[in-house]
């Protein structure tokens, strides 16, 4: 299972919106939506972006456990 931080790493930079990441990393919305909730993996390059954005190693962003 894969969970991450997006949510809270978007508000603690100054409350970005879903719509916002997605421009910024090339997605849609429903993209960000969907991995925000889990419901979908990204692609390593879009997690790559997605870590990049916020300044954060890969690592500080998305957490894999086996469950």
């Amino acid at each position: 299972m894969i969970r991450n931080e997006i949510r809270r790493l978007r508000f603690e930079h100054g409350e970005m919106t879903q719509q916002a990441l997605a421009e910024k990393i090339g997605v849609t919305r429903q993209t960000v939506n969907a991995i925000e909730q889990g419901k979908y993996s990204p692609s390593l390059e879009a997690a790559f972006k997605i870590a990049a954005v916020f300044g954060q190693p890969l690592e500080e962003v998305f957490h894999y456990s086996v469950e």
